[in-house]
């Protein structure tokens, strides 16, 4: 599609935006109609159309903006998403922390030596450094946001040494975040979904029977499944369809892209595609070690080690030890902190000041091309919501209701909202308060009910894994140097086989329970 079909084909959605503005096409209820899906559509479409997320995701706040008939979407849209706390905490932890984190390492040299040391303990090729980053994805599951960013940081200069691309370890990053978690739950999805599905059917009564009927559906959330499993085939090269092959000389469409990729990096040592624009800048891709300093693996582990332990232990003790219903969870502290480790190491190894607080600086600078990409993707949520994307695409798609597709139907429907939202926890919010007493109404069996609450579950993650507006998609591509959409497009299609095998399941066994 070429930029005068592109502005041509936004120019007549506006078009018919400013209609609704109008009142051509009234508010019904919560939602405009048809025009609720638009703003997030729009952003989607241009963004693979044209390879520029900034500008795709103005355009989708622009047509909300006229939409709901806000127009002055400054202040009405960004300034409160920017403003907010959600937005603040990312810009402080994993932006501005995580890029001063690893400016500082590009100054010490800790990430390089950790690699070195890794490269002669552990990893000896690429399919090892690929199993390595696989691991490290699983030992990080907390949750989407903490995992892609402590993974991706850990084993970024790993396999960059060995000329893994960063298509590949961005899909093997983004894959073992959301879809570990909810399969490794001991952290704060349990607690955060029971608190949504509380009282939405009769044995659901309390918030302890709702968190172990999460437990209790985990082996039928099938796509975090296949997606682990599909991730750990990859990691290793045992995936039967890639490189773009199926079982020898059957080609597939599967992996083509991701094919170019791994045969790019291993064989020109290319680690992004040329003319990719990474979401990482030079100052957190070049190592300049300050002269006279000597690297050492402290350097490395101290801040990491700082970070999980004030991350994991305070939450285990108070999750298993204290049994609180709100375990503890210092994100934000661990990340500073580990900063602070980091920068009060240099100094103690006689890094002078100036340059250790530079390197912080220039890593800070480093992530603002992410900064902005998030921002923007921040406030397209705030938009969607404003405009009533989900309860329009519920409200269309609950009609097509059938008992033995409504397992599948629901993981399709959460696959849609959250690729059109960028969020999982959003599309839990909107969906299982609404899912939960559907799938009721339809059958009271036990297997059922644990399949439509593993389809939700596994759909969200889905959409929130692949979606170009998702904040784990995009700190996935920014913790390991990719361009965004390069990694949007190599992940699809294998995260969309993943969530096809799900589906098939799914019906096959309502099938059973029905």
């Amino acid at each position: 599609m070429n930029k005068r079909r592109i502005t041509l084909l936004v120019s007549g959605l506006i078009l018919v935006a400013a209609l609704a503005a109008a009142g051509r096409f009234p508010q019904h209820g919560d939602h405009y109609g048809f025009l609720s899906i638009l703003p997030p559509a729009v952003a989607i479409i241009l963004a693979f159309a044209t390879r520029d997320v900034v500008s795709s995701l103005f355009i989708g706040i622009a047509l909300g903006g006229v939409i709901s008939g806000k127009l002055n979407i400054v202040q009405e849209y960004l300034i409160p998403s920017i403003g907010s706390e959600a937005y603040a905490l990312i810009l402080l932890v994993y932006l501005w922390a995580l890029g001063g984190l690893i400016g500082l390492w590009t100054r010490t040299g800790g990430a390089q030596t950790f690699a070195e040391w890794a490269g002669r303990k552990i990893v000896v090729g690429p399919r090892t450094a690929k199993f390595f980053a696989w691991f490290m994805g699983i030992i990080f599951h907390q949750g989407g946001t903490i995992s892609t960013v402590l993974t991706g940081t850990t084993v970024r200069p790993v396999c960059d040494k060995h000329r893994v691309s960063h298509e590949e370890l961005s899909y093997i990053v983004d894959s073992t975040a959301s879809p570990a978690a909810t399969l490794i739950p001991f952290n704060v999805w349990p607690i955060y979904v029971g608190g949504l599905v509380v009282g939405t059917v009769p044995f659901l009564g309390t918030m302890s029977e709702s968190i172990a009927f999460f437990f209790k559906a985990l082996p039928f959330n099938f796509y975090a499944w296949f997606a682990i499993l599909f991730t750990l085939l990859f990691s290793i090269e045992k995936m039967p369809f890639l490189p773009g092959r199926l079982w020898g000389n059957v080609p597939l469409v599967v992996g083509r892209k991701m094919t170019g990729a791994i045969q790019r990096a291993r064989d020109a040592g290319q680690l992004n595609r040329p003319g990719s624009q990474p979401l990482t800048s030079d100052e957190l891709t070049v190592v300049r070690v300050a002269e006279g300093y000597r690297s050492g693996l402290i350097d490395f582990l101290g801040p990491m080690g700082t970070l999980l332990g004030v991350a994991i232990l305070p939450y285990l003790y108070t999750f298993f030890v204290l049994r609180s219903d709100q375990p503890t969870l210092l994100i934000a502290e661990a990340f500073v902190l580990a900063v602070l480790v980091g920068l009060g190491l240099a100094l103690v190894k006689g890094m002078p000041l100036r340059t250790a607080i530079g390197a912080i600086v220039d890593g800070c600078k480093g992530v603002t091309i992410g900064a902005i990409v998030l921002a923007l993707a921040v406030t397209l949520k705030s938009v969607a919501d404003s405009v009533g994307t989900a309860p329009y695409i519920i409200e269309v798609t609950s009609g097509f209701l059938t008992p033995l597709i409504v397992p599948a139907l629901f993981l399709v429907l959460c696959m849609v909202i959250a690729f059109s939202t960028g969020t999982s926890w959003g599309t839990y919010a909107v969906v299982f308060p609404v899912a939960m007493p559907l799938a009721y109404s339809v059958s009271q069996d036990p297997l059922f009910l644990v399949l439509c609450f593993g389809a939700v579950t596994g759909g969200s993650v889905f959409g929130d894994q692949c979606s170009p507006i998702s904040d784990t998609t995009i700190l996935s591509s920014l913790a390991t140097g990719s361009d965004l959409m390069d990694h949007v497009y190599t992940q699809i299609p294998l995260a969309l086989t993943a969530a096809g095998l799900g589906a098939v399941l799914y019906t096959l066994l309502a099938a059973f329970a029905l």
